[in-house]
């Protein structure tokens, strides 16, 4: 099964905002969309999801164009968390995360959408929470919150059903650790029968957890490879207008991309004091 974008175009009123991207994504594969703000990142992930039809181009699943599987169908092959999610009324989390399995309702295995929502609270570190109305969270804790929603959307009892995870910004609202370990954790489900696709702002996170990474510029897309062909000096430095330098992390094996000259002697900020 492969999840493919085959020219797509859409436009925005008068303005044109993904020009001609193609690319796919299989099981097994982490795909991450970088690019400045404005790039088109939100909007290709939401044609690659199904959300949004493209106005040129077709997006597809397993040869057959999204917008031809319903709704259920769509939503037991592939899970979105978008870029903000409102929820007003003061569920539990645990409810929260149970929305999750509401496209196999019909199926009727209680102790599979159980064991599905146990298993995403622990994943995103929720389980201590689970009886925390949700609008009394914190920005962070709600996002994970959401993460573990979809999480339990994609959980199978065997992992030889193929599925994939489409997450939007999912790090944005994160501590450091958390970053991590959402990233991590999509990394590792592709060993599980799923194709992960990640927006995310911060380049590093992508060297480290991304096996391709689709480059956006202008709704364009400027570059597709693995994070070594992509995460290079007068690339990044093309598209996001900073000078940067590689830096070799010998724990991960991985290029870290690392801003050089962001001051000039006369705007360089003061140290910060120490607290006395």
């Amino acid at each position: 099964m492969k999840l493919n974008a085959h020219q797509i175009n859409v436009d925005l009123g008068a303005q044109r905002v993904l020009h001609d991207i193609s690319l796919s994504v299989e099981p097994g594969e982490f795909l991450v969309i970088l690019g400045p703000n404005g790039a088109g990142k939100s909007t290709l992930l939401n044609v690659l999801s199904g959300e949004r039809v493209a106005d040129a181009g077709t997006a597809s699943l397993d040869g057959i164009a999204l917008h031809e599987f319903t709704p259920l169908e769509l939503a037991r092959k592939r899970a979105l968390m978008l870029q903000r999610a409102s929820l007003t009324f003061p569920f539990v989390v645990r409810d929260v995360v149970a929305m999750g399995r509401e496209p196999f309702l019909d199926d009727g295995d209680v102790k599979a959408d159980e064991t599905a929502v146990d298993w995403a609270l622990e994943a995103t570190d929720m389980h201590s929470l689970q009886q925390r109305p949700y609008t009394k969270l914190s920005g962070g804790e709600q996002q994970r919150v959401q993460l573990a929603r979809v999480l339990a959307q994609i959980w199978r009892s065997s992992n030889d059903e193929a599925r994939f995870l489409l997450l939007d910004e999912p790090t944005s609202s994160l501590d450091l650790a958390h970053q991590h370990t959402t990233m991590r954790l999509a990394h590792k489900l592709t060993t599980q029968g799923v194709g992960a696709v990640a927006v995310v702002h911060d380049l590093n996170l992508a060297a480290l957890y991304a096996t391709k990474i689709a480059l956006l510029s202008q709704g364009h897309l400027v570059a597709l490879g693995t994070p070594d062909q992509i995460l290079v000096p007068d690339l990044i430095s093309e598209v996001f207008g900073i000078s940067v330098t590689q830096v070799r992390d010998e724990a991960s094996g991985r290029t870290l991309i690392v801003p050089v000259g962001l001051y000039s002697d006369a705007t360089r900020p003061a140290p910060l004091q120490a607290a006395q």
